[in-house]
């Protein structure tokens, strides 16, 4: 008897190998996939803009590091102190003109030169909900706490929707290595401040539109990670504490649904030793130049520097 509706994820002809680079943009939860990328010392870049969520904003910087352009003053705002992009998230405000710049466009620069050498693209959407900004007449990616009277919000339209998904993909393919693989998904993530109702039907005219673009173009791809919380997990122990992310149990029971379906035996046998390795590293004793810990640490290095020798790419595996 089955007391669970598990969801699959399709087994990919094309997998990922070791030496691949994977460059991911979106929501909270593409960041928590690419940590574990990191983790597993695959080559990945993830949100050069930091976290953003709806598919405009997401075209929009796609398309800047496309095109390598970098910001400038009149891309910037002042507000409380500090120079802020509403192209960004939060974490790229300083109060200095020249540090919010240098931040910003370094990670352009890293980002179009990453693109250029990309097998594996993940787009993650979290909302159909936007944000204008009035006073300039420009839709953003992120209000950065700025007043509400500022901002006029309203759900993308189904066509919006399906122009920005579009011209995202023709951007990649554009940039990217000749047959770059390009897999969507929509974040689990609860948007509860929009309202439940609203939520519900933010991410369903996601999934709408994604399902009425993407067959339309070569190596594109819908991963059903919002089905697999939603259907398969379906049970608020796989959220934190806000119940509104999934928790760490959940992020790891998707990735290894991933790993599984896209992974290589090769990249699936270099990311479970590194993430055994990583373990391992976590042990600590108070006596350092006890023997069995000195026999432990020289067994460890070794097993590093075998893995060391099975990739050209450097890989960070040290105290």
């Amino acid at each position: 008897m089955k007391f669970r509706t598990e969801v699959a994820i399709k087994e990919s002809e094309k997998k990922i190998e070791v030496e691949d680079k994977i460059f991911s943009i979106g929501s909270c939860f593409a960041s928590e996939m690419s940590d574990l990328f990191q983790k597993g010392q695959l080559q990945a870049v993830n949100n050069p803009f930091g976290t953003i969520f709806n598919p405009f904003s997401i075209r929009n910087a796609i398309t800047i590091l496309h095109d390598s352009q970098f910001y400038s003053q009149d891309d910037l705002i002042a507000y409380e102190d500090e120079f802020i992009s509403l192209d960004h998230h939060t974490s790229f405000d300083t109060r200095y003109l020249h540090q919010t710049l240098s931040k910003i466009n370094e990670k352009i620069e890293l980002g179009n030169r990453f693109l250029q050498e990309t097998n594996w693209v993940i787009i993650t959407y979290g909302t159909s909900f936007i944000y204008e900004f009035l006073p300039k007449k420009k839709l953003v990616a992120n209000c950065h706490k700025i007043p509400q009277k500022f901002f006029k919000k309203r759900l993308l339209t189904h066509q919006e929707l399906m122009d920005s998904i579009s011209s995202t993909i023709v951007s990649i393919k554009d940039i990217c290595k000749e047959g770059v693989q390009i897999l969507f998904t929509v974040s689990p993530v609860r948007h509860t401040k929009d309202g439940m109702v609203e939520n519900q039907l933010s991410k369903s005219k996601l999934i709408t539109a994604l399902h009425d673009t993407i067959h339309r173009y070569n190596d594109c791809m819908y991963l059903p990670i919002y089905e697999i919380v939603m259907d398969d997990l379906r049970d608020y122990r796989f959220y934190k504490e806000d119940m509104i992310h999934p928790n760490s149990q959940a992020v790891n029971y998707i990735f290894d649904k991933f790993g599984s379906a896209y992974f290589s035996n090769n990249t699936k046998d270099f990311i479970k030793e590194n993430f055994k390795i990583n373990k391992a590293l976590e042990h600590k004793t108070e006596d350092q130049q006890n023997p069995k810990y000195i026999e432990f640490k020289e067994k460890l290095n070794q097993r590093i520097e075998k893995q060391r020798e099975k990739v050209k790419h450097e890989i960070f595996l040290n105290d």
